[in-house]
């Protein structure tokens, strides 16, 4: 018997924009929005409670009153699908990212951003699943 990682939540103060910006990011789409909750999914492949195997996982976005205090301990690593790592960076750049300082050395192979309200992400350069 085994889990499958079907979900990531994320809390913010803005579940809207934030929501927005992974949307353009990873190509999903709002599947849901509930309260200060809001939940977003690949088009392409329908939420996997019931299907055997890997699924992309939903993000979900929910709103706490407490800001982003210090660095992530669990972040996101993302591929550019179609494009190479440098284009890749401009354009989440140009979505709202920032570059983000988590001690990196200058010789790594991934670049490290943080989304609209500071949680660190990287984009890989040739990790492909």
């Amino acid at each position: 018997m085994t889990s499958k990682l079907t979900e990531i939540e994320i809390d913010c103060a803005d579940p809207d924009a934030l929501a927005r910006f992974w949307c353009a990011v990873l190509g999903y789409e709002v599947q849901d929005v509930e309260d200060d909750v809001v939940t977003i999914g690949s088009p392409q492949v329908p939420e996997g409670k019931d299907r055997p195997g890997p699924v992309p996982p939903v993000l979900t976005f929910a709103r706490v009153p407490e800001p982003k205090a210090v660095k992530n301990r669990l972040h996101v690593d993302v591929n550019p699908a179609d494009a190479d790592q440098a284009d890749e960076v401009r354009r989440l750049l140009g979505l709202g990212a920032t570059r983000a300082d988590v001690g990196q050395t200058g010789e790594e192979s991934w670049v490290v951003l943080a989304d609209p309200e500071g949680n660190e992400f990287c984009v890989l350069a040739g990790r492909r699943p």
